[in-house]
């Protein structure tokens, strides 16, 4: 149900808000790491280097959908904080329309490039196949993707975390079922894998834009709401474009690791390809919690209760540096049997890889949650500009440093270039946001 996030004492209110939205991003990122797990369990390590060598491009796809989601989150949010439903659901309509012509531009590029931009990042000659069969297929389902993720937006902006929850873990169970069946007993290989994420993410996406209409049904309104406003579209632009940018180029600079990571041969590929999907569940959770801090602030921002901002800023720090803790001892005491999770067997060069990077990363998980508070804070606030130099930082410097350090160490350079980047980020985001609070 829609709740009102300017009301109430905001700690509780905002661990109420956000632990659901951390809880389907778990279950969201099931739908990656099962299609690894089965790929790597159940058909072999190519197979598992195949769909990890493709999930770096498919983040390209996945940066444009969370533009979406966060820009139409953000601007829905305030006019909802405002109580000026007839904006609301004219924000709604104006994402659907642009999103659904961005969605078909990006699907067009898709089936067109990415055979090429497998080749740029040097696809080992024995992953190749599958990896472009599993984009194919990805490629079709981005409508669902891209629907999905507006539809997720607009119940956070509204106050309710719980109802993509529920979907997600739906869909999620659905999805591992799937993969079992279509890999095990159906023998369809990585193409099983993607079309099981295909089919289970298309229902989420169906049940989740019917529900948003119903709920939007039961808004009253002054007015009667546009299809499309070229006014609120700027506004959910000046949202979504830098977050589009900042996620691309995220994911570009991911890429670029892929390459060089490529470069080292199938059986470094595969252990970064279960190290990375570890890594990228406890990130993104941490973003999504950071989004649900976003909605806190933009919410409060229209009603005007700016002192509502720095507390949630306040419980939004205790609640990921408490989440950590947990984390960070599993993934550095545990980790090989959490990557074993995804291989064939216990030893190998694979498997030393992905424990590697685990123990390297793991203790920064406090470093990199702080950042991405604060990133929630100034997103909410719409301070884009001072957010993407946060995230530009940290990507240059892990980038550049990858480059660097793998050129002098060998892989572990690769690792080690991502925490001092992180570092600088967070660094950065901790800075903009003081000088926010002492603005308001």
């Amino acid at each position: 149900m829609n709740k009102d996030l300017t009301e109430g004492q905001p700690e509780r209110v905002l661990w109420s808000f956000c632990l659901p939205l951390f809880g389907s991003i778990i279950f969201q990122q099931l739908y990656n790491i099962a299609d690894s797990l089965i790929a790597g369990k159940l058909v072999g390590e190519n197979a598992l280097a195949a769909v990890g060598n493709s999930y770096e491009i498919t983040l390209i796809f996945i940066a444009f959908a969370f533009g979406c989601n966060i820009g139409c989150s953000v601007i829905v949010s305030r006019y909802f904080g405002a109580k000026e439903n007839h904006h609301v659901k004219t924000a709604v309509h104006t994402t659907l329309v642009s999103g659904g012509i961005l969605c078909a531009l990006l699907m067009l590029a898709g089936f067109i490039g990415c055979q090429s931009l497998l080749e740029l990042i040097r696809t080992p000659e024995e992953i190749m196949a599958d990896s472009q069969l599993y984009l194919d297929i990805y490629i079709a389902g981005l409508p669902f993707l891209f629907f999905y993720n507006i539809a997720t937006g607009i119940f956070s902006a509204m106050g309710d975390s719980k109802t993509p929850f529920l979907f997600l873990a739906f869909s999620s169970t659905a999805n591992i079922a799937a993969d079992y069946l279509f890999v095990r007993f159906l023998h369809m290989g990585v193409a099983g894998v993607a079309w099981a994420t295909f089919f289970c993410q298309g229902v989420s996406c169906i049940l989740a834009v019917v529900v948003v209409f119903k709920r939007l049904a039961g808004l009253e309104c002054r007015q009667e709401p546009k299809i499309f406003s070229g006014h609120i579209f700027a506004q959910i632009c000046a949202v979504a474009i830098p977050s589009i940018l900042q996620q691309s180029f995220v994911s570009v600079g991911n890429i670029m690791i892929q390459g060089l990571i490529n470069g080292f041969g199938a059986p470094v590929i595969a252990g970064y390809a279960a190290a990375i999907k570890l890594n990228n569940l406890v990130i993104t959770s941490f973003t999504t919690l950071g989004n649900g801090i976003s909605n806190f602030t933009s919410q409060n921002l229209g009603a005007g209760k700016y002192g509502r901002i720095h507390s949630g800023f306040r419980a939004g720090l205790k609640m990921v540096l408490l989440l950590c803790v947990p984390i960070t001892a599993a993934y550095f005491l545990l980790g090989k049997w959490l990557v074993f999770l995804f291989m064939e067997s216990e030893g190998g060069l694979a498997m030393d890889t992905g424990v590697q990077m685990l123990r390297i990363l793991s203790p920064f998980y406090f470093v990199i949650s702080m950042k991405l508070v604060a990133d929630g804070v100034l997103r909410g606030a719409s301070k884009m500009k001072e957010f993407m130099v946060a995230t530009f930082t940290d990507l240059a410097l892990r980038v550049a440093l990858a480059v660097v350090l793998s050129g002098l160490i060998g892989v572990v350079g690769i690792w080690s270039a991502w925490p001092i980047g992180w570092s600088f980020g967070a660094v950065l985001s901790l800075i903009f946001y003081q000088r926010l609070k002492k603005a308001f």
